[in-house]
């Protein structure tokens, strides 16, 4: 299947000498949830404005659907919504003049009953003759969805969608997204609620300096780069680890109370049943032990850190 979303050697440099992205390659597939991640500053927004064609690449190509967003930028645009961080509506407009204004800016033949299935989907239909001024800021956040939706794009660009809404509002916007996507919408979002991308996300992208770090499904990325932590809980708390385990690479935490043992998630082999062994024979005994492994905003953590 060719993607619907094809990224070749994309780079900006603003009038400032800021070099914003750097010969950015990527791919989305169709239908999918991608979550691109990165710190503040990183490109994130820049990119999407460019696949968007808010802003303008200094080198490099994008395609949506086949269609060049330079060359066949109509047909490009037409197939993209798109949910900005800022709140910029008309204030005085009504929710469902507002939804209804952007349809038609695209050139589609109204649609009474398409429109009211947008907004119920956003629990917004009881407010449609609200004017916006009047909304809250959750409210507000959703009506840009409603707005992004309207024209019905078959690409959906979420950049910070949950960005002071609650949390209830939140778990029921992730669902209407869930629906999106089952309809065959691709959608690419950007949270700082790393959580939710590890939720709703199929695929995770991490860029850092204008730069893609790392692109991967949501599953093997957290197999291929997430640790694993065994940490035992010490019948007597230690002052300093035994000679005989320097070299197992442990850590002593909770003041000495607890033994802490990383290891590879994916290794064949993790080595605990030696390490319980060399316990036992250096006279260290636990009362109880427990496993975690990393979550992805861990990963995310790490692979920042590396690329700084």
């Amino acid at each position: 299947m060719h993607p619907i979303i094809s990224i070749s050697k994309l780079s900006k440099t603003y009038a400032t000498g800021q070099q914003a992205l750097r010969n950015v390659d990527l791919e989305i597939r169709r239908g999918e949830i991608f979550g691109l991640l990165g710190p503040n500053g990183a490109g994130k927004t820049t990119l999407i404005g460019a696949v968007c064609g808010i802003v303008r690449p200094s080198a490099g190509s994008v395609s949506v659907g086949g269609h060049d967003i330079v060359r066949e930028w109509r047909a490009a645009r037409t197939l993209i919504g798109l949910v900005p961080q800022e709140l910029t509506n008309n204030a005085f407009d009504s929710v469902l003049g507002t939804v209804r204004f952007s349809r038609g800016l695209f050139g589609k033949p109204p649609d009474p009953a398409r429109l009211q299935q947008v907004l119920e989907e956003l629990s917004l239909w009881e407010r449609r003759d609200s004017r916006v001024m009047t909304l809250s800021g959750g409210m507000k956040r959703r009506m840009l969805i409603a707005k992004a939706l309207a024209h019905d794009p078959q690409v959906l660009f979420l950049d910070e969608p949950t960005a002071g809404v609650d949390v209830e509002l939140r778990q029921g916007m992730w669902q209407a997204v869930r629906r999106l996507r089952e309809a065959g919408v691709t959608i690419i979002l950007t949270t700082h609620y790393i959580e939710e991308a590890e939720l709703v996300a199929d695929r995770i992208g991490v860029i850092n300096h204008g730069e893609i770090v790392v692109v991967d499904d949501k599953a093997a990325l957290m197999q291929r780069l997430g640790r694993k932590q065994l940490t035992l809980e010490l019948q007597a708390p230690l002052d300093a680890l035994p000679p005989a385990l320097a070299a197992r690479g442990l850590a002593l935490a909770a003041g000495g109370r607890e033994l802490v043992y990383s290891y590879d998630a994916q290794a064949e082999a993790s080595g605990i049943a030696d390490l319980l062994g060399e316990l036992e024979q250096t006279g260290v005994g636990f009362r109880d032990l427990r496993t975690t492994q990393s979550s992805l905003e861990d990963i995310f953590v790490d692979l920042v850190r590396q690329r700084r």
